[in-house]
């Protein structure tokens, strides 16, 4: 059976991933002075304001608002032409203390005195496949690509400004990826000839990108559609945290709990868990149990054990799945504490990762995209003399 799968990624400059990085931009700060540190930041910005909001309980104290304007300029909005200029933008700050009642839960277990709580309730998961290097999918990856693609693109195109966005969409037969059938790729520009850009961003962003085993001479490819996009950034769109949780994970090709990342410690299992997920399907599918793996969690706020671990194969299992979920429960612990402390996630600068995706980075030399689980993995399978 044929199928189409379509994946999105956004540019630093998009107005909603402005706001995820300036999030996770103080929550980073915070956490290199004060791994105890407690935030919960959400930010919105206008065409006029940057409103930083939310909980943050820390012993450390800085300037926030220098911090936020050096996180707009770097990102290219820095000159009044754009209208929207991190020098001069009005900045609100209204951040207090985490509730004291959530932190009875997060200090110390309900559920078990020496362990440390979630942070909240909700589902997580995590993803991985075999169809690419980097166990994401392929859209994914593609559309991932051409966001850093395009990104360099500005050193070589002077009239790029900020904001961006670009679409993948693959036809597969069952789960084999077949072609690329559709890209749509829209960049903010300076005053320029739509032909001479369209000319360049194909010959400097999407022909690097795209292998040629999957262009076919019905690929369609639209670059910048409406034929204008110099109107761009908080000018265009008012931005706010958490609005692009599928380009921060698989590209809505996997399940989401619906939590967002950007602004939130380690001991918020929104972010911990879906990252110690994507860590357990990565090393499922690496130590070839099956060839695509999607794990579901979910928590109750102060209690450290989830209240459920679920997997999915997707059909493409070499043992049963009951099997694999018992060599999950038997290899990895989910646990809040042991999460962060196994994959040392109080030490990743998250600032990067706030913009082109969590997962599937081989830039960032993240704990949790490692496969070091795999040895020990079989190691279980020839203990219980399970062959695959």
């Amino acid at each position: 059976m044929e199928t189409l799968k379509t994946c999105e990624m956004v540019m630093k400059g998009h107005p909603d991933k402005l706001c995820d990085q300036i999030a996770d931009a103080i929550m980073d700060e915070y956490y290199r002075h004060d791994q105890y540190a407690k935030t919960a930041i959400e930010v919105c910005a206008s065409y006029k304001r940057i409103l930083i909001m939310g909980e943050v309980t820390s012993i450390y104290q800085f300037d926030i608002e220098s911090l936020v304007r050096k996180v707009i300029c770097e990102i290219g909005y820095d000159r009044d032409e754009l209208g929207f200029n991190g020098n001069t933008i009005s900045i609100d700050i209204d951040l207090h203390e985490q509730s004291s009642d959530i932190a009875l839960g997060v200090d110390q277990s309900s559920d078990d005195m020496k362990e440390w709580g979630a942070g909240d309730q909700g589902m997580m998961y995590g993803y991985a496949t075999n169809e690419t290097e980097t166990y994401m999918p392929l859209p994914y990856v593609l559309t991932q690509k051409l966001a850093f693609s395009l990104e360099k693109a500005h050193e070589k195109l002077p009239y790029l400004r900020p904001d961006g966005k670009m679409q993948v969409t693959v036809l597969y037969s069952g789960k084999k990826p077949i072609k690329v059938t559709s890209i749509v790729l829209s960049t903010q520009h300076d005053e320029i000839d739509i032909t001479k850009l369209r000319k360049e961003i194909k010959e400097y962003v999407i022909d690097p990108v795209i292998p040629k085993e999957l262009i076919n001479e019905d690929m369609m490819i639209q670059i910048n559609p409406t034929g204008r996009f110099v109107i761009g950034g908080p000018v265009g769109d008012t931005g706010l945290t958490g609005r692009k949780i599928m380009v921060d994970t698989y590209g809505g090709i996997a399940h989401h709990g619906g939590g967002s990342f950007s602004g939130k410690d380690m001991t918020k299992v929104d972010r911990s868990a879906a990252y110690y997920a994507r860590y357990v399907a990565k090393n499922v599918v690496a130590a070839k149990l099956c060839d695509e793996c999607e794990i579901a969690l979910s928590y109750a706020i102060g209690t450290s054990r989830p209240t459920m671990i679920q997997v999915n194969t997707f059909g493409t299992e070499k043992i049963p799945v009951e099997t694999i979920q018992k060599i999950i429960e038997e290899n990895f612990d989910f646990r809040p504490k042991h999460m962060i402390e196994e994959l040392k996630l109080k030490e990743i600068p998250y600032f990067p990762l706030a913009s082109y995706g969590h997962f599937g980075r081989n830039d960032q030399n993240l704990s949790y995209e490692k496969c070091d689980k795999v040895k020990q993995i079989q190691e279980t399978l020839k203990r219980q003399q399970i062959s695959l």
